[in-house]
């Protein structure tokens, strides 16, 4: 007997609003692929669905997306027709989520001269199975008892309750299976509808829907290489539609991390997308540091991983249990090293953004702590480096964003040995205790040149340690392994040193240099792993594969220390894996070459949407445009590459203005208003 399977998810579509989302095929079924439901909070509520009309499922010839939260499909329905050529009769399915309910109409439209009598007739399969079952491959339907009212029905366990509604359905359930029932009548020239919904509410719920309009702006953008006006737009679409709040806080707003297995609330993920999407207003910056706070470590508890001043890592409803392997997370998780700096990086780029001093002057003791875990739990054996292990033996391993069990390995393939230092945490610390010694400063508040000076140390143990020489030029070690030996695989982990003040003029050159080479970069993107590495392989999770976020990361970096030429191969690389992707950017895609493929390899199991990834389209506006903003001075400066040839933008906001710019073909600004600009 074979092992179970995760579901594969590229051929199959998706409907979404956080934490509801619907995976269908193409033709809108659901249940021939394992990944199809209809989920609500990370529960599959509908294993199965199909519709008929006079008794036959009709022909599928078009899927029309209608935003994130809806999409309709367009099948003949030659059956009822007459025998002319011209298809005469059709069905329209539309089905839209919201934060509570799937909702679905199926609409009969007929061009002939005669009334069409038939009936239509929906088939359900009532579910109840956890979204970590299905992930695992082992998800076979609960089959719960189904209760029917009228033209209602209705099934539950313990925490999550299902009602469906069908108006004007005859409403059947037996075993689980739910047939709705409608005659239809379609009278000459005109359409008759039929319409169900499902609507769920889950008592053990940590995290909820949002209903209100997103806080940040539209930007309104026109380029010569219009892949990157579509793919902002796109992408804008997917974040609202993964927009989600605690429970307990439900007013404060943060981006889940992707679908369908990440509904929820992840530090580093939700951090770096708001980080992302600065360029577009504080709010989200905000509302996600606020949340975070809320949630920061007060005490030292192994199982959780929690320690004073630690940022979380992911929220959750109940334990996650991965079937066949050891490895078992608490609802509240703490098992990552790089979001505490992360967060006071955030938190100082959103000031720089135009965040209020009222509003960080409120996060100035969780700046305290989190700058203090840096140094008293991060740095666990005192060699001035953060690090990590996982101490109970069931937490995740690696615990940096490639926190995969191989992906810190030594060049010919050998897995590293913990406790693990990687050279990317090394330059968040270093931005954070920098630009948090800012912070203090400026707020009065105690430790500025205490914070340089930890800087300092380690950067300068970082230039002692990590740097490995090669024929082709010296590169950073991924990590340091338990021995203090640099882990020699050269990684995409580099393109995250650059632009944090880490490394110096010559040190950057060589990185910059790296990342464009033809072993890491695969012309549809930055590989995670170079092809001279023993464990290369273009669909390894983190071993070669393209993450859009660690491109965009790499690029910003590049553009920030004046690698222009760089930056923009990057982008270029980026663009054409949206348009192959329709842009709709997944999490990560292959490593293969764009020399031999027209469009790239889809990695089959990615989240897509994915918070990251899709917010990685405003991280790329803001480096084609070279932003810098000092809020503080009043000033916004720019320096634009060309990259996407004539570009125009309007609602960029900074410090509370909404920003127009107007860059030609050659990066040259030949118009801005909203606020002052300077140009370098």
């Amino acid at each position: 007997m074979s092992a179970p399977l995760q579901p594969l998810l590229h051929n199959e579509l998706v409907v979404l609003r956080a934490p509801t989302q619907a995976w269908s095929a193409r033709d809108g079924s659901i249940g021939t692929a394992p990944i199809h439901g209809l989920y609500f909070s990370d529960v599959r509520v509908v294993s199965q669905l199909s519709a008929t009309v006079g008794g036959e499922a009709g022909e599928h010839i078009a899927t029309e997306p209608l935003g994130a939260d809806s999409m309709s499909f367009v099948t003949l329905l030659r059956h009822l027709d007459d025998r002319a050529a011209d298809p005469k009769v059709r069905s329209n399915h539309t089905r839209t989520a919201t934060a509570t309910t799937i909702g679905e109409t199926l609409t009969v439209s007929s061009h002939l001269d005669t009334d069409i009598t038939t009936e239509a007739v929906v088939t359900l399969t009532a579910d109840l199975c956890d979204m970590d079952r299905v992930k695992a491959g082992v998800g076979t339907p609960a089959e719960p008892e189904v209760t029917v009212q009228g033209e209602q029905a209705s099934w539950s366990n313990d925490s999550v309750r299902v009602r469906l509604e069908a108006p004007g359905a005859t409403v059947l359930a037996s075993d689980g299976r739910i047939e709705l029932r409608w005659p239809v009548v379609v009278p000459p020239h005109g359409e008759t509808s039929v319409s169900w919904t499902i609507a769920a509410r889950d008592e053990q719920a940590v995290v909820t829907g949002v209903d209100f309009p997103p806080r940040w702006s539209t930007p309104d953008v026109t380029a010569d290489d219009e892949r990157l006006p579509r793919w902002l737009d796109t992408a804008l679409g997917d974040l609202d539609a993964l927009r989600m709040a605690t429970v307990d806080q439900p007013g404060l707003v943060f981006l889940a991390a992707g679908a369908p297995w990440f509904f929820t609330l992840f530090g580093r993920d939700s951090i770096w997308a708001a980080r992302f999407m600065l360029p577009l207003g504080t709010e989200l910056a905000h509302d996600t540091l606020r949340v975070l706070a809320g949630l920061q470590g007060t005490k030292d508890v192994a199982a959780s991983a929690e320690q004073p001043g630690k940022i979380m890592h992911e929220l959750r409803r109940e334990t996650l249990r991965i079937p066949d392997e050891a490895i078992a997370l608490p609802p509240l998780y703490y098992g990552t090293v790089d979001a505490t700096a992360l967060w006071i990086c955030l938190l100082h780029d959103a000031w720089r953004w135009g965040l209020t001093d009222d509003a960080v002057r409120e996060l100035l003791p969780h700046l305290v702590a989190a700058l203090g875990w840096m140094r008293d739990y991060g740095d666990a054996d005192g060699d001035g480096l953060l690090e990590y292990i996982d101490r109970t033996g069931h937490g995740l391993a690696n615990q940096g964003w490639k926190d995969s069990g191989d992906s810190v390995q030594w060049r010919d393939g050998t897995l590293a040995e913990g406790p693990i230092a990687l050279c990317e945490v090394q330059a968040y610390a270093y931005e954070a205790a920098t630009h948090g010694a800012d912070l203090l400063e400026h707020f009065g508040v105690g430790g500025a040149e205490e914070w340089r000076a930890w800087a300092a140390a380690l950067k300068a143990r970082f230039h002692e340690s990590f740097w490995i020489d090669a024929p082709d030029g010296a590169y950073p070690a991924i990590a340091l392994d338990a021995a203090k030996r640099p882990v020699d695989t050269v990684t995409s982990n580099l393109g995250h040193l650059l632009g944090t003040g880490l490394l110096d003029e010559r040190q950057a050159a060589l990185v910059a240099r790296r990342l464009v080479s033809p072993e890491l970069d695969s012309g549809f993107g930055l590989r995670t792993m170079s092809t001279d590495s023993g464990g290369y392989w273009p669909l390894s999770y983190h071993g070669g594969s393209v993450w859009t976020h660690d491109t965009a990361i790499a690029i910003a970096g590049l553009a920030r220390e004046g690698f222009v030429q760089e930056a923009g191969r990057l982008v270029s690389g980026l663009l054409a894996a949206a348009s192959g992707f329709d842009y709709r950017m997944p999490e990560l895609h292959s490593g293969d070459p764009a020399s031999r493929l027209a469009v790239p390899v889809p990695y089959p199991a990615a989240c897509r949407p994915q918070a990251w990834s899709a917010a990685a389209a405003v991280s790329v506006l803001g480096s084609v445009l070279g932003l810098d903003p000092d809020a503080q001075a009043g000033v916004l400066r720019m320096s634009p590459s060309g990259a996407v040839g004539l570009l125009t933008v309007s609602g960029i906001r900074f410090g509370g203005a909404e920003v127009s710019v107007r860059v030609t073909a050659e990066g040259e600004v030949a118009a801005a208003s909203g606020a002052t600009i300077e140009v370098g």
